[in-house]
């Protein structure tokens, strides 16, 4: 029988192969600088714990625990908010008041349009039947009417504001002092209206007086439809540009007057042969000194 010994030698296919690159691992020992130490919060070193309190069997568990919250009101009394209408106190009626102007134009303007039309063409002169037009603006008597009375409520809030803005108002209440404005150039052109009319028909030259009647009221309607813009401005601007308007606002009315004196004094010459400083005389005496003399008798009478 033959034996059989087992292997001494170890078998090289299943010896470890060494590492020929033996690196020591660096960052073994590098501390992770992004780990800080947490910082203990400060503001609530414990849980708030409710105390006690009575219970009322009559009200939600849920109710009781916010009622007795510490941070939350929830048992103070509600924040009453009062509903109606708002009080305002500023220039709301004086904005309502514009308003209302605009409207009232608006109506005058789309109610008569063709007054509108043939009142600009007279005026400006756009055409040669001058005369027919006229004739048809004085066959037309409301809107002549309504436009007069819309020149006295504009051209009293613009007297109003006026005096207003120099501080020489007689009367402190703004609307009061509107009220006597308005009143106060309905008379005056009511009494200048008919002193005319008497005067022409005294002198027998009521087709003369007429016609300066016509060009009187005339440049009226038109004043009282140009100040509309600046006493929007002038209701609510301020700085610079409120004495820009101011300034603009006089140059208009002020041209306005010339061409009312010579187109008065080019329609009366036809009719009445006249000496040109009889007709300056005129305008002193019957157009400026009776406004100064009104002006300084309000001062006295409301002083």
């Amino acid at each position: 029988m033959q034996s059989v010994s087992g292997q001494t030698v170890p078998d090289t296919a299943t010896a470890p192969i060494v590492d020929s690159l033996p690196v020591v691992d660096t960052q073994a020992n590098i501390r992770d600088s992004l780990m800080t130490d947490v910082t203990l919060d400060s503001v609530s070193p414990r849980p708030w714990q409710y105390t006690n309190w009575d219970i009322d069997i009559m009200m939600p568990l849920a109710g009781q625990v916010m009622k007795q919250h510490p941070y939350y009101g929830f048992g103070s009394e509600p924040v009453v908010v009062r509903t109606g209408l708002k009080q305002f106190a500023g220039k709301e009626l004086l904005f309502y008041s514009m308003i209302g102007l605009l409207l009232s134009f608006a109506f005058l303007k789309q109610a008569f349009p063709k007054y509108f039309n043939d009142l600009f063409s007279l005026l400006f002169r756009t055409t040669l039947k001058q005369k027919q037009i006229r004739e048809q603006l004085i066959q037309t008597p409301l809107p002549s009417l309504l436009l007069n009375i819309f020149f006295a409520v504009s051209g009293g809030l613009y007297v109003d504001i006026l005096l207003h803005h120099f501080d020489r108002a007689p009367v402190e209440n703004f609307w009061l002092l509107f009220l006597y404005c308005a009143l106060g150039l309905s008379v005056i052109y009511t009494v200048k209206f008919a002193g005319l009319k008497i005067s022409g028909w005294l002198f027998n030259m009521k087709e003369a007086a007429d016609n300066y009647i016509f060009v009187v009221f005339l440049i009226n309607k038109v004043i009282g439809i140009f100040l509309l813009p600046f006493l929007i401005l002038l209701s609510f601007m301020k700085g610079n540009l409120y004495q820009v308007t101011w300034v603009v606002s006089w140059c208009g009315i002020g041209v306005l007057y010339i061409y009312r004196f010579l187109f008065t004094y080019a329609s009366v010459r036809n009719q009445v042969r006249f000496n040109p400083f009889h007709f300056l005389l005129y305008l002193i005496a019957f157009e400026v000194a009776p406004l100064l003399l009104i002006y300084k008798a309000l001062l006295f009478f409301f002083q």
